[in-house]
């Protein structure tokens, strides 16, 4: 969905939203932003993701480990009696204060990159957008602003890390590898401890109490979040931050990592794991020099902070989004020049439509639709909606371009980069593959969460616009 918001409101009157809003008062303001009540559906899925999320990342890491990635031979082994839980929990490396020194110092770097380094490179780099930069109204109608300097921390990051492994050698370039599961344990206790963090402040000493929804269930309101945008002081907001920081950009890290070791292991690094390091090291990238975008997407507009992006930030991204370099440290693969390239092109098409869509709509937002799109001025439909202040506001929907093929085309693209990542990997074990079958369910999800809002948001200007859009993500078939 591209929808371009116009600064024009119409004021109508004020109303105050404290934690006891009424029935009739959430009809009022409208419920696009996360659900005000849960049904037991939602409760369920919510307890069963906090339960057993963690005990998945811990089974494809520990396949690795102990089974060398193959996720039915430890299924088979705790059949048959050969190994028990307790074996293959014992044989799990522990936390380790190195490993806890380790991430201690990486979140700490982040920390001062992000809060104590302004933008330069959008004042150099012709096109990149950086600096203080609007976020997207939110529900209750505030508007923040943002330090955009994610590709500078990225690239002094990096510099730092090169800087290293070829003429500090301060530690190991397969630092990350070799201490890899007493990390996940740090990551952990560093997910939990944020997302607990967000959940009482929101009662206690909320950011924008007119942001904040309770829904009355514990478990939902700790897993979704309460508060939209958890901040510590003026800037430093706990969304942004552990949305693109920590995560993603120890994402092409971890993947230079496994490469380092891939070299140490064999005397050389394959055409796998260097197409799966440029592949999702072009997404990375792509994510930092759209940063100013990114405030406008749903991770940002309509998605409260709790654990389900807290936890999920720290350990379920680095962790599991990684899973094909790890793969391949201990089955590497040396693809043919037909299945490389076949490969490579796939991921390419796929980013291609991937951010040409993306393009096309902050185009479409920027000029309020005063632009072209594929040659000609692109169509769209005229939108209203109400913000929790009463305040009405005019928005564009555009139905032109990839916008017009689907209504989610981006999520096309973004499934066959997802795949290259996965066919990188070969067709040995099914454990490379989970990333391609999580985004799957995680884009769908998604979509059809997205689009719940969208029509509590718009109303009967939601019917109208799928009318002229009908398929969500696949033309003709979703």
């Amino acid at each position: 969905m591209a929808a371009s918001q116009s600064s024009g409101t119409t004021k109508r009157r004020n109303k105050n939203v404290s934690n006891g809003v009424s029935g009739s008062e959430k009809k009022q303001l409208g419920q696009w932003g996360r659900a005000w009540e849960v049904d037991w559906f939602s409760l369920i899925s919510v307890i069963l993701l906090l339960c057993f999320a963690p005990f998945i990342v811990f089974c494809f890491v520990m396949a690795c480990d102990q089974y060398d990635c193959s996720v039915t031979e430890p299924v088979v082994d705790l059949y048959t009696g050969k190994s028990s839980l307790a074996d293959i929990w014992n044989r799990a490396p522990s936390f380790t204060w190195t490993a806890a020194k380790i991430y201690a110092i990486w979140v700490t770097f982040q920390i001062v990159l992000y809060m104590c380094l302004p933008d330069l490179c959008h004042k150099f780099l012709p096109g990149y957008v950086g600096g203080v930069q609007e976020g997207a109204r939110t529900p209750a109608g505030t508007v923040n602003n943002y330090e955009i300097n994610g590709l500078q921390c990225w690239i002094v990051t990096h510099a730092v890390w090169f800087a290293n492994a070829y003429y500090f050698k301060w530690f190991s370039p397969t630092i990350i590898f070799d201490n890899w599961i007493p990390l996940l344990w740090c990551a952990n206790i560093l997910g939990y401890s944020v997302s607990t963090f967000a959940f009482i402040k929101a009662y206690l000493f909320p950011t924008n109490a007119k942001d904040c929804k309770f829904t009355g269930n514990f478990f939902y309101n700790y897993m979704m979040g309460v508060e939209f945008n958890p901040r510590i002081g003026s800037w430093f907001d706990l969304k942004l931050f552990f949305n693109g920081r920590p995560g993603i950009i120890a994402w092409t890290l971890i993947n230079l990592s496994y490469a380092a070791k891939q070299q140490e292991l064999y005397g050389q690094v394959t055409n796998s794991m260097i197409l799966v390091n440029v592949l999702q090291g072009i997404y990375v990238l792509d994510f930092f020099w759209n940063e100013a975008w990114y405030l406008k997407t749903i991770d940002i507009c309509h998605d409260h902070f709790g654990w389900y992006l807290g936890w999920g930030d720290c350990v379920w991204l680095p962790f599991l989004y990684t899973l094909q370099g790890l793969y391949l440290v201990y089955n590497p693969v040396q693809l043919s020049t037909a299945n490389l390239v076949g490969v490579l092109l796939l991921g390419l098409v796929g980013y291609y439509i991937f951010r040409m869509t993306n393009h096309q709509k902050d185009l479409f937002r920027r000029t309020d639709g005063n632009c072209k799109i594929w040659g000609r001025k692109p169509a769209y439909i005229e939108c209203s909606y109400n913000s929790a202040d009463s305040t009405k506001h005019q928005s564009k929907l555009m139905i032109s371009g990839f916008w017009g093929v689907a209504r989610h085309f981006n999520y096309t693209g973004d499934l066959m980069g997802s795949l290259s990542y996965c066919l990188a990997c070969g067709f040995d074990h099914l454990l490379p593959y989970f990333y391609i079958i999580y985004m799957t369910i995680l884009l769908v999800h998604r979509c059809i969460r997205d689009e719940h809002r969208c029509s509590s948001k718009y109303g009967t200007d939601w019917k109208r616009y799928t009318d002229a859009v009908p398929c969500r993500i696949l033309p003709a078939i979703f």
